[in-house]
């Protein structure tokens, strides 16, 4: 039996993107430094935050600063994750790479959605080295095992949102020098958070753009759900971190998505 036209078409994108992913892969394997650079970010990160900064900080009383900031490094890591995804899909918009995947008879969408899974698939191997040292440190999830799962793949799901972002800000920015300025954006918006500070003790006006911020939301859910200490308010958004944990993901890749494929498509036009 014949495959209709639209099955061909999606059995060819999905092919197209396995492609991509394999290559990307490769890449990664053949470059040890990228690998040494995820391994050794997150060994620095724990080792500054916690141990350089945490003995100032004061989340509650009685409560261990590394057990409320080591989840919100997680969430961090996957935020800070789409500066990577950028700086890669620059580098092969400057090789020519991107314009000899736009000339070869593929699937439109597979250069974008296969540098979404393989960046999935990197972010999985930077939260279990991340989980690896905080296990080390002396952090440990009072979850359920269903919980603590459920918490990985809500960070998952936050870096699969967010590489949407980084792509389109790949196909947008003109050349690597420029990308590397793109941790000027990624840096606010990781750090006005939950993430190493309670937003009740931020000013009013920073505090609310830390709640609504889609990083607090998972961060402050992931907390819950490893039963770590949870210092919110009573607001609305703080309130129903579980359910924007969700909501907030799934509105950056519908919106996020469809413009990364479109830049894709209409390069040099």
């Amino acid at each position: 039996m014949s495959t209709s036209a639209p099955e061909r078409r999606l059995y060819w994108a999905a092919a197209d993107c396995w492609t991509i992913v394999r290559r990307d892969l490769t890449h990664l394997v053949k470059q040890p430094s990228l690998i040494a650079w995820q391994l050794g970010f997150p060994i620095v990160s724990v080792l500054l935050f916690v141990y350089v900064f945490g003995s100032a900080m004061d989340v509650g009383e009685g409560v261990e600063y590394k057990d409320f900031a080591l989840p919100g490094m997680f969430a961090m890591t996957m935020a800070f994750g789409f500066m990577n995804t950028a700086m890669a899909v620059v580098v092969d918009k400057e090789r020519g790479v991107t314009d000899r995947f736009r000339s070869m008879p593929m699937a439109p969408s597979a250069v974008v959605t296969g540098r979404g899974v393989s960046d999935v698939l990197h972010a999985a191997l930077d939260l279990a080295v991340l989980a690896g040292i905080a296990l080390v440190v002396g952090w440990r999830s009072d979850g359920s095992l269903l919980e603590t799962l459920y918490a990985f793949v809500l960070l998952l799901l936050l870096r699969f949102s967010l590489i949407w972002i980084g792509v389109l800000l790949g196909l947008v920015t003109p050349n690597q020098e420029a990308a590397g300025n793109l941790f000027a954006v990624a840096f606010p918006f990781g750090m006005i958070s939950s993430v190493f500070t309670p937003p009740s003790a931020m000013p009013d006006w920073l505090g609310a753009v830390a709640m609504w911020n889609p990083v607090s939301a998972t961060a402050n859910e992931i907390r819950e759900l490893y039963g770590n200490p949870l210092p919110v308010g009573d607001s609305w958004i703080e309130q129903n971190s579980g359910l924007m944990a969700v909501v907030w993901p799934v509105i950056i890749t519908a919106v996020f998505l469809p413009l990364a494929v479109r830049k894709f498509q209409r390069l040099s036009k």
